[in-house]
């Protein structure tokens, strides 16, 4: 069985964390894999850093794009180039522990699910814990219209089933384009509810700033999957209060069923 594994990571000015990003992949129990690292034009010390990874680790590959594109292009060029049978992603400031591939792919392969995605941990800047996001059994096209319960760091696909799909060239919300994309060609996606990752919450990233990421999960409504006005507004008011609740309210969200 084909177990080999493509880790996609965009890079922009990372060299605060990538260095802890890599070593979270090659502490991985599972060890068929490629981490395709793509730079988009940094002008920190992160390529150097990626380089010195690279001459030690074949495994590990550095690619740097001419201009700067944004995360969605520089995903879309690690998919290009892919050669494993499944896409998992990893931003350059997340971790993973060290048994997750090991733990999603048997998963995936045990009960032939093509699509899937587990728990993490949010840590602050300085790696430590701050909560855990649980995840639920599972979602399809339309409950994830209405929530996005799929962390990018956790999610990996299985070309074998889908081909390679990639990313919608928006500046965000890409992630969740894709997620859609994929579930135009299967019913749903398997959620594990085991922490296997750590997404990393910084002070002015762009995932902080909630207004900002509302306008472009209504972009994504409108311009992406063509939702008319009426089905647009009837996600979004979904979306906005699923994102209160959770951020305002847990407890009331654990108990709706919206947080695990």
């Amino acid at each position: 069985m084909n177990n080999s594994v493509s880790i996609i990571t965009p890079s922009y000015n990372s060299s605060e964390f990538i260095s802890s990003t890599i070593r979270s992949v090659i502490s991985q129990s599972h060890h068929d894999w490629e981490m395709i690292i793509v730079d988009d034009c940094s002008s920190d010390s992160s390529v150097k850093l990626i380089q010195s990874f690279v001459e030690h680790d074949s495994r590990i590959k550095l690619i740097q794009l001419s201009k700067n594109s944004g995360a969605a292009v520089a995903r879309n060029k690690g998919i290009e180039v892919a050669q494993g049978r499944y896409i998992a992603f990893l931003d350059s400031d997340d971790l993973w522990l060290s048994n997750k591939l090991e733990i999603q792919l048997s998963f995936m392969q045990s009960n032939d699910y093509p699509f899937c995605f587990s728990a993490y941990d949010k840590i602050d800047e300085n790696s430590k814990v701050i909560g855990c996001v649980g995840v639920p059994d599972k979602v399809n096209y339309y409950d994830l219209l209405k929530m996005c319960s799929i962390g990018c760091l956790t999610s990996i696909y299985d070309t074998k089933y889908f081909g390679k799909v990639y990313m919608p060239t928006i500046r965000k919300r890409q992630d969740l384009g894709l997620w859609l994309r994929l579930l135009k060609y299967t019913d749903c996606a398997h959620g594990l509810n085991v922490t296997l990752a750590q997404y990393r919450v910084r002070k002015g990233s762009i995932s902080a700033n909630k207004i900002n990421a509302a306008m472009f999960t209504w972009r994504l409504y409108r311009d992406v999957e063509r939702l008319n006005l009426i089905n647009a507004c009837y996600y979004f008011t979904h979306y906005a209060l699923n994102g209160f609740l959770r951020t305002k309210s847990p407890g009331l969200a654990r108990l709706l069923g919206i947080l695990k």
